[in-house]
């Protein structure tokens, strides 16, 4: 559904000369050969200010970018199937404090892998997970491609992101075999943990989550381009993958990805391994997996800033949504830090970072403006205080951040 409710930008305190800059700054990303194209969208009061399409969605085919392009979101993933999560709890299937081990037992097994000079060697569990945790990312997993983690290591042996051919269950019941890296609570880690909390979504309702996602959150808001796969006569509208390095890759560390973006390698990426278009019988995470297009994921936005509820669809109660997007994080946990980037100024929520000190971020926001970002570059963010939001949409694996000059043009249009 393409996004409506587009009207001047006076008329919400934008300026259209400003808002004009955004496309030739974003064209020199183009130019840079960092991206091949782009899709933009700024609302303002829940009024479409600006859209844009720029460059190519596939560069050897020549094929332009398009208002319904779609895109793999991957970690943009993690915000909606929090929300998700939080409709449950709105009904009563769990506090944030309530166990995991409650509901998957093997859980509450786990070691954890303390790594020291001297070696490394497993521990019992100080605390358990809870389900507050897995959304923070508190839990004490990791990611496959830390660096310097043993745990990390295991996950890259057992293919546990990229292969895109297991079931969610599958890969929690992977994921059980290895210890944590980290003690529940002892440290903010970017993690797969949004995964198990999909794959809790599956437990408590007894549905496939991409159901779960199209009652509870794709059909009501009309995103209807939007899932974990994209059906057959959509195919030709999905956007190629450009960059340094393919995040899932076997052997791929954030060391790794940084070296290929510094040294200026630049190409067509083969992602279906990790991240297929065409298997809805098996492909599922909480993490990442969701396609996607900027006139969906801005109706998801927009039901964020309307504290959970769209043109009169009501996906979250407003206290369960602005509990969301407070920090939950305590200071000896901050500022959290993720690939070599910390997150000055930032704390975080249930499933995405929230701002709390605009200066230390150095990037302009309000108190309370909340986000994400996923790995091929996209991202959005929700301002309340200033009832704005901006959406971007690439195809872009590195280290480069073409978004955060997007999100500054944005801003600085704002003319009351």
């Amino acid at each position: 559904m393409i996004v409506e409710n587009t009207t001047s930008p006076e008329s919400v305190g934008m300026s259209s000369e400003r808002l004009a800059r955004i496309e030739p700054a974003m064209q020199g990303w183009i130019h840079r050969g960092t991206i091949t194209g782009a899709s933009m969208i700024v609302a303002r009061r829940n009024r479409i200010v600006y859209r844009g399409e720029i460059g190519q969605m596939d560069k050897e085919a020549g094929i332009p970018m398009s208002d319904d392009t779609i895109f793999r979101i991957y970690s943009m993933t993690k915000p909606i199937v929090c929300a998700a999560l939080m409709t449950l709890y709105e009904e009563g299937y769990f506090q944030l404090t309530t166990p995991i081990a409650k509901f998957i037992p093997a859980l509450g097994r786990l070691k954890v892998l303390r790594q020291e000079q001297s070696g490394a060697r497993e521990e019992a569990l100080l605390s358990p997970i809870t389900v507050g945790d897995l959304m923070k990312h508190t839990a004490g997993f990791t990611y496959d491609m830390e660096d310097d983690s043993k745990v990390a290591e295991g996950y890259r042996q057992a293919r546990l992101t990229h292969d895109g051919g297991r079931t969610l269950e599958q890969y929690v019941d992977t994921l059980a075999r290895f210890p944590l890296a980290h003690q529940p609570g002892s440290i903010w880690r970017y993690s797969v943990s949004i995964d198990v909390a999909a794959h809790l979504i599956q437990i408590l309702t007894d549905h496939p989550l991409g159901d779960v996602l199209q009652a509870r959150i794709f059909g009501p808001l009309g995103m209807e381009d939007t899932g974990f796969f994209v059906p057959e006569n959509k195919l030709s509208r999905c956007a190629a993958m450009y960059g340094a390095a393919d995040i899932a890759a076997l052997d791929m560390t954030a060391s790794k990805m940084l070296d290929a973006t510094e040294s200026g390698v630049w190409k067509r990426l083969d992602v279906n391994d990790s991240y297929p278009a065409s298997r809805p019988d098996t492909f599922a995470r909480g993490g990442h997996g969701l396609f996607s297009t900027t006139s969906d994921y801005m109706r998801f936005a927009l039901m964020l800033l309307g504290n959970g509820a769209l043109e009169g669809a009501r996906i979250l109660g407003r206290k369960t949504a602005q509990l969301m997007h407070v920090n939950h994080l305590p200071d000896e946990l901050l500022p959290f830090e993720d690939a070599g980037i910390t997150y000055d100024g930032y704390g975080f929520g249930l499933g995405s970072r929230t701002m709390m000190d605009v200066g230390v971020a150095g990037i302009p926001g309000s108190v309370g403006e909340f986000g994400w970002a996923g790995a091929a570059s996209t991202y959005y963010w929700v301002d309340p205080a200033e009832a704005l939001v901006g959406v971007f949409m690439t195809q872009y694996q590195g280290m480069k951040e073409p978004d955060k000059d997007f999100r500054v043009l944005a801003y600085q249009a704002i003319s009351d």
